[in-house]
Formats: C-alpha cells, structure tokens, sequence
C-alpha cells in the first residue's frame, strides 16, 4: 500500500486538527463538570429544608460553580487552539505506506511508525491516531481519494487498529 495526498494552505485546517487532537482529551472536563454541577444543585436543595443547611452552603455553592466552569473549560479550550493554530496555514502532504505515516508541512517532517500505533479513532472528517494514551497526529479522509480512504480504513482493520466513537 502506498497513499499519497496534499494538504492544501487553508487557514481553518490547522484550527480543526488542533480541535480534533483536543476533543478526547477535554471531553472529560466536561462530563466531570456536570457532575459536580448536579451534585451541588440537589445538595444545595436538600440542605434548605434543614437547620444545619446553612453552614455547609457554600460548599454547595462552590459545586456548583466548579462544575460550571469545569464544563466551559473544554470549549473554551478548542476555541483558544483553533485560534492560535490558524496562522500555521501551510501546504504539506501525507505519504502512508504499510510501514509507517509521514507527514510534511511547510519545511517540518515528521512520521510514525505503524507498529507503534495502539489505535485509531474514527471522527466525522479525521482519523486520528493515538501512540500510547495520546493523540500524535490526524490523517485527513476528506483530503483523500474514495479509494485511497476505503484502503487504507481496510489496512487499519485489518490491523485492528480502528475504533469507532
């Protein structure tokens, strides 16, 4: 197997691999975040019908706003790398072989190798690739051919590397 596609300099793109490399990692701010909230707000509830309500209050409270923020700290996160990754706008290209994932933008290069690959997620327009617990890079499925996407998303399987959300 050999793919190879260009990334075209689009401003947007750098913002929505930033956003996409984010999502999983933050997504648990926000899930933590609306616990916190639901267990402050029924506490806080429950503590009013009782006279020793008072005293514990603001530890209700502090849930409560805790969990809040906590649930703002994943968008606003995305929001602030998809601005400082905008100006990164450069054309580079992918070259995807059975070996290993390089990628060129601009005068940087980079690869990995498949056999250090753990998994591969699948989103609405990237595939993104984890080494260990983290994301390293993305590859692009609407940037490539049909054919070259069906190939390669068999080669993954085939590996059992693909994961869906």
């Amino acid at each position: 197997m050999h793919i190879r596609f260009d990334i075209p300099a689009d401003p947007a793109y750098p913002g929505r691999v930033a956003a996409a490399l984010t999502s999983d990692q933050l997504r648990k701010y926000g899930l933590v975040g609306a616990a916190l909230a639901a267990v402050g707000a029924i506490g806080f509830a429950v503590s009013r019908g009782f006279a020793w309500g008072e005293q514990i209050l603001p530890l209700w409270m502090a849930m409560v706003v805790g969990g809040l923020l906590a649930m703002l700290y994943w968008p606003w996160m995305r929001l602030r790398a998809r601005r400082r990754s905008s100006r990164y706008a450069v054309e580079g290209h992918y070259d995807i072989t059975d070996d290993n994932i390089l990628m060129r933008s601009g005068s940087e290069s980079g690869g990995i190798a498949w056999d250090g690959v753990a998994q591969v997620r699948d989103t609405p327009e990237f595939w993104i690739v984890y080494v260990g617990g983290m994301p390293a890079t993305v590859i692009p499925r609407r940037l490539m051919s049909a054919e070259d996407a069906e190939t390669l998303r068999a080669f993954m399987a085939e590996r059992g590397l693909l994961r869906t959300r």
